[in-house]
Parts: C-alpha cells; sequence; structure tokens
C-alpha cells in the first residue's frame, strides 16, 4: 500500500482542490491562514512532507522526490481528489514541478512560488549534495538550536527578517519538527539529490505561474528562465517580498493564486464560484 501522508483539509469536495506542499522545515500548519483567506470556492488539502509535521517515521523510499510523490498521490486518492491545481513553495515547488512532469494526469495546473528544476551542472549537484549531507549531519549533532538560528542568517531569508515578529513565529514553528527527520528529508530531497528538471520544462503540459519575491533576485531570475522554455509557464513577480512570498505577502499571494485556481476553473468548464 505505501505511506500516507498526514493532512488537513477544509472546504468542499466538489468545489477545485488546491494541494498545498510547503518548504523544508515547514508543516501543513504553514498554509492555515492562506486557506482560510481562500474560502469555501475551493477544496484545500495540506500535507506533512515526509519528515515533516506528523508524518515522521515512514518507510526510506518515501525521503525520495519520487517516494514523496507517490505518497501525495497516495494521499490523494485517499481523499478521491485526481486533479488538483498544486501549490508549492521552494522544497514544495521543486516536488510539485516533479509531479507535473511525471505524473501530469495528476496535476490540473502548477503555482510555485520560489522553486527551482534543480541544478544543471554535475559538479553543481555533487557540491550541493555534500553541504546537504553537511547540514544533514549538523541536524543529528544535536545543536538544533544553532542551526535554526544560521538557517534564517542566510542572505535568502533576509527580508523575512526584517519582520522580527514574523520571524520569531517562523522559528517558534520549526522547533516543533523532529532534527533526526529533517536529516532524511535533506538527504532524500535536498537540491543536491535531485535530478536537474530543465531539460524536461518544454514537457510541461500544464498550466504553471512561477511566483517570486522582488527582493529575492535569484529566484525572480529562475522564474523568468524558467518561463521563457516554455508558453504553458508564466512568472509573476511579487514586490516588497523576498523567498517566503505567501508569509511575506499573503495577500498578494492569495490574490494571485485565486486568479490562477479561479482562471483554470472557467478554463476546464467548471462552475465558476462567486468570489
Amino acid at each position: 500500500m505505501g505511506a500516507v501522508l498526514k493532512y488537513e483539509v477544509s472546504g468542499d469536495l466538489r468545489s477545485p482542490a488546491v494541494l498545498f506542499l510547503h518548504g523544508f522545515m515547514g508543516s501543513s500548519a504553514d498554509w492555515r491562514e492562506i486557506m482560510a483567506v481562500i474560502g469555501d470556492q475551493t477544496f484545500r488539502i495540506a500535507v506533512d512532507l515526509p519528515g515533516h509535521g506528523a508524518s515522521l517515521g515512514l518507510p526510506p523510499d518515501t525521503y525520495t522526490i519520487e517516494g514523496a510523490t507517490r505518497a501525495v498521490i497516495r494521499t490523494l486518492d485517499d481523499l478521491e481528489v485526481v486533479r488538483p491545481v498544486v501549490a508549492g513553495y521552494s522544497m514544495g515547488g521543486r516536488l510539485a514541478l516533479y509531479l507535473a512532469l511525471r505524473y501530469p494526469e495528476r496535476c490540473a495546473g502548477l503555482f510555485l512560488e520560489s522553486a527551482s528544476p534543480g541544478l544543471k551542472v554535475p559538479s553543481e549537484r555533487a557540491a550541493r549534495l555534500a553541504a546537504d549531507e553537511s547540514k544533514a549531519e549538523r541536524l543529528e549533532s544535536g545543536d538544533f538550536e544553532t542551526f535554526l538560528r544560521d538557517w534564517y542568517g542566510q542572505p535568502l531569508f533576509a527580508p523575512l527578517a526584517r519582520d522580527e515578529d514574523l520571524l520569531y513565529r517562523t522559528i517558534e514553528a520549526r522547533r516543533r519538527n523532529d532534527p533526526g527527520e529533517l536529516a532524511r528529508s535533506l538527504r532524500g530531497m535536498g537540491t543536491g539529490s535531485q535530478p536537474s528538471m530543465w531539460g524536461e520544462l518544454e514537457h510541461l503540459c500544464v498550466p504553471t505561474l512561477a511566483v517570486a519575491g522582488g527582493l529575492d533576485e535569484k529566484y525572480a531570475g529562475i522564474s523568468s528562465r524558467m518561463a521563457s522554455i516554455n508558453p504553458r509557464l508564466k512568472s509573476a513577480v511579487v514586490p516588497g517580498a523576498g523567498h517566503t512570498v505567501h508569509a511575506e505577502a499573503p495577500e498578494a499571494y492569495t490574490s494571485l493564486l485565486w486568479r490562477f485556481v479561479d482562471g483554470l476553473s472557467f478554463a476546464l468548464g467548471e462552475t465558476k464560484p462567486v468570489p
């Protein structure tokens, strides 16, 4: 049978489904505010990815990108959801893109946030794999507090750190994780272990919007490059936001997501919900 992930749901099962995939050290709880704002015009599903939230102690192969994707699909089957819009942030965005490329029949559309198709150059992947292993060993060393401080001290999260309350709440939520489980996730689903999907983007067959924060130049650039490869893939930049757009600019994020889902529902001939 295989693992079914822990999840939270809200809304009417008959409405268009939106599946939320969190980033590294996150959980389904990260999406509660967004899920509430979208409202009952959609059926919302947020899962705990392997090694996160309550999805712990799973079979080893579940901690790979293929294994995690299969676990997500089994979870959708458990809910009798066939083709949701998949909204993924960072690590969850890489997983969402992998799902859409390998299992397109299970995805109606992709809403990517601060997500990358991976690293093109083998030497870059090897270097990242070594860096991920070093971080995994640090997680297993027992000094989780220092790891969290260093992680959110990265330049990538400087815009998030401008809001002291948001940074505090984010780190408090991350403290609930099991460091050993996070290490398993990082080894199996880190960017270093993930195959590059750049060469597959031209074959992406579902409508896709790649969103990035205007203060996150790296991922804004990645989103733009992705959009140049395939006409089904568009990009959008949220001014004043960094890597965690959904947390830093929830209103802008929700507006983009709702327009994307609503547009897809209309294109698919579904009844348009009343906003």
